[in-house]
């Protein structure tokens, strides 16, 4: 078995495993009384129902942080030094963890405190907390790069003119506004290469990191970037906030429905009963095991699309190949994956599936 096939092996059981854990924790909570022992000792401290909430949140959150955090330190930092993609200090990580943990608190805490309450007062609390969620999302879309990427990563403005010149030539070309070129330190944790076109509305702007400038020629850049643009003049960008919309719709009208199904079945008194809520989040989570490979089909079809899109807009069938080539060779992807694999949890078609469409254009 070769490096990138062993690496990508790895991954994916790290990840089975993760989801699994995740459903034994939810099935234990479910079946068992622990639930309610939880609830009982918080209302023993509190008569507040958004108090009890939100310590019974925290208290199922931590939970599930000590069942993962042995995986995610062994895949996130053991295993990508021992295959030489990390420059990450052990204190680095940490770091890095602290941050995300602090951001996703800082997101999740006042959505579930808005679900709560919809979920106690609101019969179709599943409708509207999926246009609650969609605008979200699209908040979200248009400060991340100004405001939660740089938390994450320094960026400055791109200092390879030639290369500015022609990327910005490019969006001109196709009529394309942004606000700035800008590359960033992903080098400081690992040695992968990534480049983006990032926001909507006045917050795109062309990202590309440091590892990428360095390892790949103008030409390579310039392919890789219009096939980010490709999803932008395909409308995949808004494409992907209509499907997470259904797909959300579903996932919250189906949950609630066969919540209501099931919950009396469980002895439980109420849908905002707080020990019950774990029946709704197992629930929300098969379903959205089930419908993983249907989002994914659809993501790599447009991958496809962009492909096509940076071939015809740069006429550099042969950078864009070799660029194709540098990425799957630096970021260790896996060029020929099982196909039942791919077709569960690849969101990109395989190396060689996009070269092979390629050369056929």
């Amino acid at each position: 078995m070769d490096k990138s096939k062993k690496y990508n092996k790895i991954k994916i059981t790290v990840k089975i495993i993760s989801l699994i854990l995740n459903f034994l924790l939810l099935i234990v909570l479910v079946f068992t009384s622990l639930s309610r022992i939880i609830e009982q000792q918080i209302y023993s401290y509190t008569s507040n129902d958004y108090v009890a909430f939100i310590i019974f949140l925290t208290i199922i959150g931590f939970i599930s942080l000590l069942l993962s955090l042995p995986l995610d330190f062994y895949s996130s930092y053991l295993v990508e030094h021992r295959f030489n993609l990390s420059n990450q200090k052990f204190s680095d990580w940490i770091i890095e963890n602290l941050k995300e943990l602090i951001v996703s608190s800082i997101i999740i805490f006042p959505i579930a405190f808005v679900f709560y309450y919809l979920i106690k007062n609101y019969e179709y609390w599943w409708l509207i907390l999926t246009l609650i969620v969609f605008t979200f999302t699209i908040l979200l879309a248009r400060i991340a790069p100004t405001l939660i990427f740089p938390i994450f990563y320094k960026f400055k403005e791109l200092d390879n003119e030639n290369l500015k010149i022609k990327l910005t030539q490019l969006c001109q070309k196709l009529e394309i506004p942004f606000k700035g070129v800008y590359s960033f330190d992903l080098s400081k944790s690992t040695k992968k290469a990534n480049a983006g076109f990032t926001g909507i509305s006045k917050s795109k702007r062309i990202i590309l990191s440091d590892t990428l400038i360095e390892n790949f020629t103008d030409d390579e850049i310039l392919t890789v970037f219009a096939h980010e643009l490709g999803h932008y003049k395909k409308g995949h960008i808004m494409k992907n906030i209509l499907i997470g919309f259904v797909s959300t719709f579903l996932n919250f009208y189906l949950a609630a429905h066969f919540y209501e199904l099931l919950l009396y079945k469980f002895n439980f008194q109420s849908i905002s009963q707080i020990s019950a809520l774990p029946l709704l989040f197992l629930i929300l989570s098969v379903l959205s095991i089930v419908f993983m490979p249907v989002t994914n089909f659809i993501l790599r079809k447009f991958e496809y699309e962009a492909d096509e899109f940076a071939v015809k807009t740069t006429n550099d069938k042969e950078s864009f190949i070799a660029a194709l080539n540098k990425l799957s060779k630096i970021n260790l992807s896996d060029e020929n994956p099982n196909p039942f694999i791919e077709f569960i949890f690849y969101s990109h078609p395989s190396i060689k599936k996009r070269i092979l469409r390629i050369r056929s254009i």
